[in-house]
This record gives C-alpha cells, structure tokens and sequence, in this order.
C-alpha cells in the first residue's frame, strides 16, 4: 500500500499554503470551452504553492483540484461571478475563464501567480531557511485584487479552530453563494454578494458555528464593501490601516487579508496563538517566543518577513505538540 496515496500535510505545511495539485493524469473531459489566456512566468512556478494560501479547507467550495492537474478557483469579480481553470504544462500558464467575470480573472491571471513578487529580493541569513528556499524555488506570492474574499474568511479564523472556521466558511458559501459559472467540478461557488452577507439572519450564522461578535465584524465590513475593496488599490501597509478601522479588524486579520489580497511579502501575522512559536524555534530555538521575539528574529528579513514565514512554515520544521490539539468550542464560550 505504501506509495499510493499522497503524504499528508501537516498543520505547518498547511499554514504555510501548500496544496497538492495532482500531476496530469486523467484527461479532462470535453467541456463548454471559455476565454483563454496563455502566460509564461520568467522563472520557476509552483501552481499549489501560489495558489495554495487562497483555500479555505480541503472542502472548500470556491477552490478545487482535478486529477487532470488544475487548479480551479471561483470568484466574485468587479465585473461578476467568474471561474478560472489554471493549469501548467512546459513553462507556460493557461488559465481559462467563464462567467461575467471571466476577462478580470485571465486579466489578473500573472499578478495571482505572483508575476509582480521578486522572490530575488529574499537574502537567507538562516541555513533551514536558505535549504527551504533552495527546495521551493516555485514559491511565488500573488496577489488577487479582490479584499473581501480573503478579508471575510479571515475573520472567521478568528479565535477558533481552523475545522471550525473551515466549516463555517464552507456552510456560508453553500447556502447563501450562488452555483459557480462554466463547467466547475463538484459542488463550486461563487461567495456570496456584500448584501447577501448583510442578509443573512442571525440563527444561519449560529447555526454555522460563528458567534455574535465575528458575525457583527463581518456585517461592519459589508456595510463599507466598495471601501474596503478600494484598498487593493493602496500599498499594503496603507491597506492593513483602512482594514483596521472596522471594528474587529486588527493586525492579525488584516494581515493575513493583504498577504493574499496584495502579495505582501512583509506582512507579518502578529497576535496568531502558534506562529511565533514555530518561528522562534525554527530561527531561535525558542518553542516559547512571543510576537517580540518572533519579530526580532524576523528583523534581518525586512520587507520580506512574510516570505521568510512562510519558508519556515514549508520547512516542516515545527516543535513538537506539548499539549493535545484544542477541541471545538461551542459558540456560547466565545
């Protein structure tokens, strides 16, 4: 049986966005065609490590992989609900697109893979991280142009498990998404509209697993959507300010938002329960470090410290658990 079945991901592959995309292996079957564009990216290319941090959960219902290796993503665009197919095949790109959002989303195609990242500007002064970097050279960041799709999972991340935020977020977008465009595999959605999400009552969020006051922060952002979005305009230091005058936006949910929504190499997620440990033990050997060390530590990656976290998260090297894995809370002791 050994060798059948691909190694699990651990938590820290996880985090730090690897997902599997299958090698080409079963042929796609015919399928309404759509706008296509072909790009070819001036280095190496990882589909599953670009694309990777944009999944919410293996059951994720705006992303999806196929045997045939691509890589599916729907989204709500500027100009409309759209699905984009990307694959890569001999150093190129195709991406193909459907739905009123189809021409955004092969417009945008290079920048979500990472076309404007300059992983060149990364200098290791660690060896796991140089190893890390060397063993990943398709790690690209990219960039999606689009706030509330990563702004509004982000939110539910806060103070709960990850099962249970990935539960949440794939309940919401089932029930009040809308079918993704095209031929999209299995059960793919369009997030909801701003207003949908304003809309919705509140026993659908209780019944979802989200607590008053996650649901109240994401119907604040809502209500300032057009607001919000114009900050994929802005530099992502100005970005994360604009996020955070919505009350129940801090640093780590704005952060964790501009690092998809923008690419931002140097966005740092401070006030996360487990990150400055793993950093401060990769990089210190501190199992212990707070969010002072793990950004002492990260100082001499100035401008890149989202990228060296992520290095240290695909490294694998994390400590090792000292406590069992926190259970599911109900959504009354929040």
């Amino acid at each position: 049986m050994a060798g059948r079945f691909a190694p699990r991901p651990t938590r820290a592959t996880v985090r730090g966005g690897e997902t599997v995309v299958p090698a080409a292996g079963i042929p796609r079957q015919a399928a309404a065609p759509g706008a296509v564009r072909v790009w070819v990216p001036d280095g190496p290319l990882d589909l599953g490590l670009a694309l990777g941090p944009l999944r919410r959960g293996p059951g994720d219902p705006t992303f999806r992989t196929t045997p045939d290796g691509a890589v599916w993503r729907a989204s709500r665009t500027p100009a409309g609900p759209g699905t984009l197919r990307v694959t890569a095949r001999g150093g190129e790109v195709r991406g193909e697109a459907w739905g009123p959002g189809a021409e955004w989303l092969l417009e945008q195609l290079p920048r979500m893979l990472g076309a404007e990242d300059d992983p060149s500007a990364f200098v290791p002064r660690h060896r796991l991280l140089a190893v890390t970097a060397h063993r990943r050279p398709g790690l690209r960041l990219g960039r999606t142009g689009l706030v509330l799709e990563s702004l509004i999972p982000s939110v539910l991340e806060q103070k709960v498990t990850t099962l249970e935020a990935y539960q949440a977020w794939r309940l919401l977008v089932r029930r009040f998404g809308e079918p993704a465009p095209g031929p999209a595999p299995g059960r793919m959605c369009v997030m909801p509209t701003a207003r949908t999400w304003a809309l919705i009552p509140s026993w659908e969020w209780h019944l979802a697993g989200v607590d008053d006051k996650r649901a109240s922060t994401i119907l604040r952002a809502v209500r300032v959507a057009a607001r919000l979005e114009e900050a994929a305009g802005m530099e992502p230091a100005a970005a994360q300010e604009r996020l955070e005058l919505v009350s129940g936006i801090g640093p780590w949910t704005s952060a964790e938002t501009v690092q998809r929504s923008h690419g931002a190499a140097d966005a740092v997620t401070v006030g996360d329960l487990h990150l400055p440990g793993i950093v401060g033990f990769a990089l210190g050997g501190d199992r212990y470090a707070d969010d002072a060390e793990m950004l002492r530590l990260l100082e001499p990656y100035a401008g890149q410290r989202h990228r060296a976290a992520r290095l240290v998260l695909l490294s694998g090297r994390v400590p090792g658990r000292r406590a069992p894995r926190m259970a599911p809370r109900g959504i009354e002791r929040l």
